[in-house]
């Protein structure tokens, strides 16, 4: 095995990459405060931050007094130096969205499916990448990437297997990439929801937390000391299939008792229908006629899914020991906005005292759309990881 020596680029790269992910994630921040997150030298510093400010990827940003001596000069990541752009596939319709890189909206297409075969998710992905450029005036070699999230596991960052929507190993990344001249990245879609709450929501600064994506279907993103927790081939974070019922209902991927077809927006309405109750319109509107109703057999239904989602959580807080778990996606939200003392509670009940005594439950704070932005992250980690050099 060819041993690969460390070269002084190399280091220069990483020491590029430090800098410019602590300004990112943590910015806008002064030379002396990199000087002490990064614990580089003053002078290695001054002379990367000069580097990365010559080439147009960090600019100044106002100052800020210190204590005795000159006001200090902050910086940030200049947000026009590039632009990303996110994509969220899901069941019934896929979100485009263009950013810059101070992840501002400055385009956004809706496309309906009605069945997300992989020739019509990359026909709609790709419309979309085409209007959000076209609606931003942005060129598309100004585009880092292009990041999309989907259902299902996904290996080397473009290889999707999604068994409740019947794909089998879809090169899903290379289909999207062919012709288009833009870097594409495919991910889970709770794994970039994940990503975003991380970053800019409800999960900064927390270094061992869950973000659980509750909708149509349901999984939820493992942060482990502070990094993405992923498993051995990336499915990690699969936590709607774990089994909550012995024997219980059909799952849509084939199994049985799976906590998805429990909580899962899908499976909740099944069993209210089963249970005598009408609903009509689409899905979120039925969901949102089940969670207003105080009458039978609703109430019944909305209390055993807040029983159920609590057991859920109650096995994550015995078995990863998180310091927080957020709630998020879209019938996540609508339920934890009406009912999220009442989980904590039933948490407690079935959770280990001193765990649940250690984690907090809290809501997503990026909102329902959260998703897109958390993929369009995924060419900013790239950026970052190269230490601001563009390929």
């Amino acid at each position: 095995m060819e041993v690969r020596r460390t070269t002084v680029r190399d280091m220069r790269r990483s020491n590029r990459s430090v800098i410019l992910t602590s300004i990112y994630r943590e910015g806008p921040l002064s030379r002396q405060e990199l000087t002490v997150r990064t614990s580089l030298s003053a002078a290695s510093v001054s002379n990367l931050v000069a580097e990365l400010i010559a080439e147009g990827v960090v600019e100044e940003a106002g100052s800020v007094e210190s204590e005795g001596g000159r006001p200090r000069v902050l910086l940030r990541v200049a947000p026009t130096f590039r632009y990303v752009v996110g994509a969220e596939v899901g069941e019934t319709r896929v979100r485009v969205e263009l950013f810059d890189l101070a992840m501002n909206v400055l385009a956004r297409a809706d496309h309906p499916i009605s069945s997300p075969t992989p020739e019509e998710v990359v026909k709609h992905v790709l419309e979309g990448l085409s209007t959000v450029i076209a609606a931003s005036g942005v060129r598309s070699g100004q585009i880092l990437g292009l990041g999309v999230a989907v259902s299902g596991v996904v290996e080397d960052n473009a290889v999707v297997d999604a068994q409740t929507l019947g794909w089998d190993a879809v090169p899903l990344g290379p289909m999207l990439a062919e012709g288009i001249g833009i870097p594409v990245h495919v991910d889970n879609g709770a794994n970039m929801l994940g990503q975003a709450e991380m970053w800019f929501g409800a999960g900064r600064g927390a270094t061992d937390a869950v973000v659980a994506l509750v909708g149509s279907g349901v999984g939820s993103a493992l942060v482990a000391g502070g990094s993405s927790y992923r498993g051995t081939r990336s499915s990690a974070g699969e936590w709607g299939h774990m089994t909550i019922v012995y024997g219980g209902r059909r799952c849509r991927c084939g199994a049985l008792g799976c906590l998805e077809a429990y909580v899962g927006a899908e499976g909740v309405l099944d069993r209210y229908r089963e249970a005598g109750g009408l609903v009509g319109g689409d899905e979120e509107a039925a969901f949102v006629e089940v969670l207003a109703s105080d009458k039978e057999p609703a109430a019944t239904i909305v209390a055993d899914t807040i029983g159920y989602l609590a057991a859920g959580f109650a096995n994550l807080v015995n078995l990863v020991n998180p310091e927080r778990i957020v709630l998020g996606g879209w019938a996540g939200l609508l339920l934890g906005e009406k009912h999220l003392d009442e989980l904590r509670a039933e948490v407690g009940k079935h959770a280990l005292r001193r765990p649940y005594a250690q984690v907090s439950i809290v809501l997503c704070e990026l909102g329902r759309d959260a998703v897109a932005l958390g993929a369009a992250t995924l060419p900013v980690v790239r950026l970052l990881r190269d230490g601001g050099a563009v390929r």
